[in-house]
Parts: C-alpha cells; sequence; structure tokens
C-alpha cells in the first residue's frame, strides 16, 4: 500500500467498514462492481507493466489511498483487478498505470503523472457544475485539465412495474432535444431548469404535442470547458454545448443533475425515464461511439490512451498518428474485440439498468471500419449490436456517415434492423419546397418511404427517419429565414458549419422587424407571411411521409438560432430554447400537433411495407398532376398530387387520402379524381389558410364546394379526406 497520512486515512474510514483489506479479485465484470463486504475492481490494460488503484474522497484531487497491482496476484490475461474488502459505495477512484520500459513512446502513451479514469465507470466525481474551470485559462492542456475520478454507486433504485414500451417504429414519432437547452432559459418556468428533472416537468407539454419517443443530445459525461474558442464579439468563452465528446460512455452527465451531490446523477436520470415511461414516451439516446474527448497527441490523457492507446484508438503502427475519421482528432478502435465489446457493454448497461429504449449513433459508419480504417462488408460490431439478445427491442438508428466522406445511407449494414437517418429525404423535401427543379420523382419517393434508397436492401419504411432539421444546422424558422449562415459568434470566422444547406430566406435575410419595404409584395408582413406558410409546408411533408418522422425541439413554435447552423458551442439564449416564443407562435404549433394527430389517425400513412404480402391489408397509390393520373414528372415541374386509397373490401374505417402539392409561385387548380363509391372529398389541410382553417381536427373536416377541383395556393400543400 501506498500513498497516504493520518488525516488521509480518517477521511477514508468514513468509507470503509470496521473489516478493511484487500483480495485477489476477479477479472469479470470490468469497473467497480459492489460485491458482498467490499467492491471489486478490474480493468483492461493489456500492455501495462504497473497498475495501481487509486482511492479519493468525493471532492478532493488530493488520493486517500494508493494500492499497487501485483501482477502475480492481481492480473488475469490483460485484466488487472482486487477486490477491496469493507469498502462502501461512494468512495470516487482511478487508476495509475505505466509501462517499463517502453520501447516505443509514439504506440504506447504511458503517463505516471495521470490518474485514469475507468472506462466502466458508472459515474464520474469532478464536474457536477456546469461550466465550473479548475486551473488556469489554458484548460485544453493535460497538464490543467479538470481532474475527474469514477465513482463507485449505489445503483438501487425502485422502478416499480416499469417496463419497455416497444412502440413499433412504425408508430414512433422522435421529439429530438438537447437535457440543458430544452429547460435553461428562463421562460421555460421549471423548477430544476436544464436538468433531467426539469424535462420530467416539460412531459405533459411533449405528451400533448404528440410525439412518442424523446431523443437526448449526448448525455454521457463530456467535459463542457475543452474549447478554446472565444466569442469575437464579446469575448466570452464558449463552450462544448452539444457533449459530443465523450469522457466515459457509461456515466451520465453529471451537471444534468438538479443536484450537485456525486452520483445523484444516477438517480435522477433513472426517475427522468420512468416518469417518461410513465406518460407513454419513450427514451433514445444520441451515442458517441467513433471518438473521444482525449483527441489527437495534444489532446489530454484522461482514460483510454493511457491504459492502452494501441488498442483502443485506430493508429498509425509506423508513426503512431492517430487516425481521424471523426474530425474529431481520433477514431475509436471499433472492431477490435475489446473495444466491441466496451461498446456492447455500455449498450446494454443503459437498456438493464437505465431503462433506456434506444440509441441514435452518431457516425455510425466510423463503427464499420477495421482497424486500418478500411470499410468493412461485415462489420462485426455492427452484426453484433444488430443480433445482442439484450438488445433485441432496442431501437438501432445510423447516423450512416462520417466526417471521413463514407456516406452510407441506404447502403448501411442493416441485419433488417438498423434504421438510418435520412439525409437525402431532408436534402430533396428542402429542395421540392424551395421550388428547384426537377424534384417531383425524388418527393415522390420520400413520401413513400424512400423505396429507393431502402427496398433494395431489404428493408421497409421505417427504416428511414424523416427530417427536415435537427440539432446540427438550421432551425425551421432559420430555414426559410436565411439563405446562408451566420457562425460568426462562434469565433471561426464563419468557416464552420456546412456551405450547403438548400435553405430560402423568402425574400430578406434574417429578421424582418427592420426589413425596408420593397414593394406590394416585398413587405415584411408578406415576408413574414410566405415563411409561416413554408414551414407549415414542410411538417406538413414531414408527417405525411411514410417512415418515422423526426421533430426537432421548438420547431414547432419557430426558434430561431439567429441563422447560426452550428451551435454546439452556444450555451446562451442561441442553443437555449426560448419557451416565450410558445405565447406568440401558438398557432404553428397547433398545426404541428394537428399534423401528428392526422398522421396517427391514417394507418396508410404509416404502412410499413413496400411490398404486398397475402393477407396483408395494403393501400393503393396513384400519382397526379393538375390533371387526375397524369404526374408531371418533367425537370421544369413544381406541383404533384396522390391519392391513397385503401384496395380490395375498401374498409369504411380507412379513409381515402388526396394530397396536393403546388410549389409554383402562382395557383394551380388541380382536378380531383373521385373517391371511393359513396364518399365525398373533405377539407383537411390547407397549408395557405389562416389558423385554424390551415389545418382540422380529424373527424371534423367538411365537404368541399366543388367536388370535381380545388384551387391550390402558391406554395401550398393540401389534403383532402374522402369519407
Amino acid at each position: 500500500m501506498a500513498g497516504g497520512n493520518e488525516t488521509d486515512s480518517k477521511k477514508l474510514l468514513a468509507l470503509m467498514g470496521r473489516i478493511f483489506e484487500m483480495g485477489r479479485g476477479r477479472p469479470i465484470p470490468f469497473g467497480a462492481t459492489i460485491k458482498r463486504g467490499g467492491v471489486n475492481f478490474a480493468v483492461f490494460a493489456g500492455n501495462a507493466t504497473e497498475v495501481s488503484l487509486v482511492l479519493f474522497v468525493p471532492g478532493e484531487d488530493e488520493p486517500v489511498m494508493e494500492i499497487p497491482l501485483d501482477p502475480r496476484f492481481n492480473r488475469t490475461g490483460d485484466v488487472w483487478h482486487t477486490f477491496v474488502r469493507g469498502l462502501d459505495p461512494g468512495v470516487t477512484y482511478g487508476y495509475r498505470v505505466d509501462r517499463k520500459p517502453n520501447a516505443n513512446p509514439k504506440i504506447h502513451r504511458y503517463d505516471r503523472s495521470k490518474i485514469l479514469i475507468d472506462p466502466y465507470a458508472k459515474a464520474l466525481a469532478g464536474n457536477e457544475e456546469w461550466g465550473a474551470l479548475k486551473g488556469p485559462e489554458g484548460f485544453l492542456f493535460p497538464d490543467t485539465y479538470k481532474q475527474l475520478h469514477g465513482l463507485v454507486v449505489d445503483d438501487v433504485f425502485d422502478w416499480g412495474n416499469d417496463q419497455p414500451l416497444n412502440v413499433p417504429m412504425s408508430e414512433t414519432v422522435i421529439y429530438e432535444l438537447h437535457v440543458r437547452g430544452f429547460t435553461r432559459h428562463d421562460s421555460s418556468s421549471v423548477s430544476a431548469p436544464g436538468s433531467y428533472a426539469g424535462l420530467i416537468e416539460k412531459i405533459p407539454y411533449m405528451k400533448e404535442l404528440g410525439v412518442t419517443a424523446v431523443e437526448l443530445l449526448p448525455v454521457n459525461e463530456f467535459d463542457e470547458n475543452e474549447s478554446d474558442k472565444k466569442d469575437p464579439a464579446t469575448g466570452e468563452r464558449l463552450l462544448n454545448y452539444w457533449g459530443y465528446s465523450p469522457i466515459n460512455f457509461f456515466a451520465p452527465k453529471a451537471s444534468y443533475s438538479s443536484s450537485l451531490k456525486p452520483g445523484s446523477c444516477v438517480h435522477e436520470f433513472k426517475s427522468m425515464v420512468k416518469a417518461m415511461h410513465e406518460a407513454g414516451l419513450e427514451v433514445i439516446l444520441d451515442v458517441v461511439f467513433n471518438h473521444t474527448a482525449e483527441g489527437d497527441e495534444r489532446g489530454p490523457t484522461l482514460s483510454y490512451r493511457g491504459l492502452d492507446n494501441e488498442v483502443y484508438y485506430m493508429i498509425d503502427p509506423a508513426t503512431g498518428e492517430y487516425h481521424n475519421f471523426s474530425g474529431c482528432g481520433n477514431t475509436l478502435n471499433c472492431n477490435h474485440p475489446v473495444v466491441r465489446d466496451l461498446i456492447l457493454d455500455a449498450l446494454r448497461y443503459w437498456v438493464i439498468e437505465m431503462h433506456v429504449d434506444g440509441f441514435r449513433f452518431d457516425l455510425a459508419s466510423i463503427l464499420g471500419r477495421g482497424r486500418d480504417g478500411e470499410v468493412l462488408a461485415d462489420p462485426p460490431l455492427l452484426e453484433r449490436i444488430a443480433a445482442d439478445p439484450v438488445l433485441m427491442d432496442a431501437k438501432l438508428i445510423a447516423e450512416a456517415w462520417d466526417a471521413a466522406g463514407l456516406y452510407q445511407v441506404g447502403t448501411f449494414p442493416s441485419w433488417g434492423r438498423w434504421a438510418e437517418w435520412n439525409g437525402r429525404y431532408r436534402d430533396d423535401v428542402r429542395r421540392f419546397v424551395k421550388s428547384d427543379p426537377g424534384m417531383t420523382e425524388r418527393i415522390a419517393a420520400r413520401l413513400m418511404g424512400s423505396p429507393d434508397i431502402y427496398a433494395n436492401s431489404g428493408r421497409e419504411p421505417c427504416h428511414g427517419i424523416n427530417f427536415i432539421t435537427c440539432h446540427d444546422g438550421f432551425t425551421l424558422n432559420d430555414l426559410v429565414s436565411y439563405s446562408k449562415k451566420h457562425n460568426e459568434m462562434n469565433g471561426e470566422d464563419n468557416r464552420d458549419g456546412s456551405d450547403v444547406n438548400f435553405s430560402w430566406n423568402c425574400g430578406h435575410e434574417g429578421p424582418v422587424d427592420d426589413m425596408e419595404p420593397v414593394g406590394e409584395i416585398s413587405t415584411p408582413g408578406e415576408v413574414q407571411k410566405l415563411r409561416d406558410r413554408q414551414m407549415r409546408n414542410f411538417i406538413a411533408i414531414l408527417f405525411l411521409s411514410r417512415g418515422v418522422p423526426m421533430l426537432a425541439a421548438g420547431d414547432e413554435f419557430k426558434r430561431t438560432q439567429k441563422g447560426n447552423n452550428n451551435a454546439y458551442c452556444q450555451d446562451n439564449e442561441v442553443g437555449w430554447i426560448d419557451w416565450g416564443l410558445f405565447d406568440a407562435n401558438m398557432d404553428l404549433h397547433r398545426f404541428t400537433a394537428q399534423m401528428i394527430r392526422f398522421r396517427k389517425a391514417h394507418p396508410s400513412l404509416r404502412h410499413d411495407l413496400f411490398e404486398k404480402e397475402p393477407g396483408k391489408t395494403d393501400f393503393s397509390v396513384t400519382w397526379h398532376g393538375p390533371e387526375p393520373f397524369k404526374p408531371d414528372w418533367s425537370e421544369s415541374s413544381r406541383t404533384l398530387a396522390m391519392m391513397i386509397q385503401e384496395e380490395a373490401a375498401q374498409d369504411n374505417a380507412a379513409d381515402d387520402l388526396y394530397v396536393a402539392m403546388n410549389f409554383y409561385w402562382e395557383p394551380v387548380n388541380f382536378i380531383l379524381p373521385s373517391p371511393s363509391k359513396g364518399r365525398k372529398w373533405r377539407l383537411a389541410v390547407d397549408t395557405s389558410l389562416p389558423s385554424p382553417a390551415d389545418a382540422l381536427e380529424p373527424g371534423t373536416e367538411k365537404p368541399i364546394p366543388h367536388q370535381s377541383s380545388y384551387l391550390v395556393a402558391p406554395r401550398t400543400v393540401m389534403v383532402l379526406v374522402g369519407r
């Protein structure tokens, strides 16, 4: 035993029983596991020759005890382990690891001065207060990086009768949000702003909106202070607000807890999930397994690099340089067996212990790369996740590309399990709504669930996640208010963020408050009216499309980021949701909720098969233009209509639907096909009409005056119900 003094011993006594001794321990499971009478510690460090367990009292950076592990007694294969009898939950810990002699320091980056975080730690201590810095301003460098330790957590929690909801993908409506940003603004009116508990207070709002699943931006522990950027206008330090820079894959973000007590985040997160489930809402986590916060060779040594750099990262075997397929300095070596197990164990933990319902995998194409970065035809990690018996009910959603140019939308290895963010849906719908030419055939495919993308790979419409906006890019309001990005506040001279947005400002860049009238059709009021219609158009198309719709939080009441399409560092009113906009834009919120209800009322919009199967109810789809059964697929066409009818018996419980879309800048008269026998066309949606006539409650639609035709206004989506 090394380290410690009389004062340290007294501190440690508070965390141990009368009998305190070190035993051999067991190599599995990895991490700190509470056993009868003590805690078992196990960590992989295959190339290390020296490993010590270092114990701390929560809240302090100096260790109270350091226990060298004997490789003859405390090592099995490449796993170092010990059982500390008499130790209670609440102690914090880390590892000091070294290799002697280290013949290749470019490959093996051991550093005895660092206390390393256990990759399997279930909570971390030292980062409970959001944005609090330790050390001088040069916090990017290893010598001054915030000290974080693993925490031995007592994870007892009363789940009651909580069970997975297992909402079918075809019935799912996803709501993407940032835990802190959703309630951090003063206007949120919650008692615990910016926290898991704050989300609980907003459950009634999400339930009333009609979504079925909440997708949370990263909640794994990260350090928001890692950025060195400043706002050029104010000099204010910018933070890593989004959190796509994981330190640990098991520990929930401590500063998202409403309490500063170390480890309280675990209980509060579970309480949030339990409350979501009680309200019928699933919880999906945005997980980042493609890189870590350790960055390249200039980054801090926190955990993986100091335990076994050669195993955890893709590196050049000659130079030791990190492959950077993530764009963040390093790339996790996902298909090494040890790393595969780490990822699978983390996913199982979140499902078994934290009761989450699914995962969205950031830059998931990296998970299909081999140890040298090559793209694998049958990636073992992706297959194991898809076939894992514990994860069989979990939703698996891939962001099917990476930062090195690999784009796999439609070709991501799926084994019938993996869904994808459909980036082509986003781009095609944006271009169609802004009246780009040559888009009618593409929009027809997107409305049908993108069979051109997914049918040939044996998947169905529910394997495509349809979205117009997400955290990354413009908000919906900004999509129709800005033709160019405005990221100057990010401190990168507006170089960051995508230059390809397929956005249109409707005639004026930015807010119309200070806009000078240009002409009769270019007044501020006319520009705003067009923007409002375009937002309704996007929302209408999203919820009329087969596939799984995803809505970015706040888009339903015109949230803005002031033209910033990469607000990753904006922990302020740019990145937060201003709930004051809800009262000012209740009409758009109402329209969004009505479109969700309309989707739920019509099974044909959620039909999850591309092909007909014997004995299965199916729907026939016919395509039209301004004239029935004559769709215009030409380059110049900006109009399209579709009619959906149930085949065979024409069950009276299923309505006929007719959707007409006019993205020409003049009104177009659509001659209507006849609905099924005995039915009349009734108006359900017309995005050109003022609220509440723009979207009627299902079941309250009124017959249109002329059953043979309908004049569709410019840039308008119109929906009829045949009943």
